[in-house]
């Protein structure tokens, strides 16, 4: 009898036979140089946004501070969906 993790990984391979095949070569160093941008992508907006939270706190201007930490929380998590589907894309050729 198999378990329901068995059944549900079986009926995925059936919808996506594509799903387990190895990455080439050049898969592999375009999802490396993927991770590389996004990396610095996400530092160059927390870099910015935190400078932006620097001087709110500095300002003693609590709304905006909140306002920039609630930015900083969203656009890392945009930066990190925009990595995962160029990384998708890669993956599917």
């Amino acid at each position: 009898m198999k378990s329901a993790y068995e059944l549900a990984m079986e009926r995925l391979e059936e919808s996506d036979p594509s799903a387990n095949q190895p990455l080439t070569d050049e898969q592999k160093a375009k999802l490396a140089e993927i991770d590389q941008v996004y990396q610095g992508k996400i530092a160059e907006r927390e870099i910015f946004l935190q400078q932006k939270l620097e001087e709110a706190m500095v300002d003693q201007n609590l709304e905006e501070v909140e306002k920039m930490r609630a930015q900083i929380g969203s656009e890392r998590l945009r930066l990190e969906d925009e990595r995962e589907d160029e990384k998708n894309r890669v993956r599917e050729g």
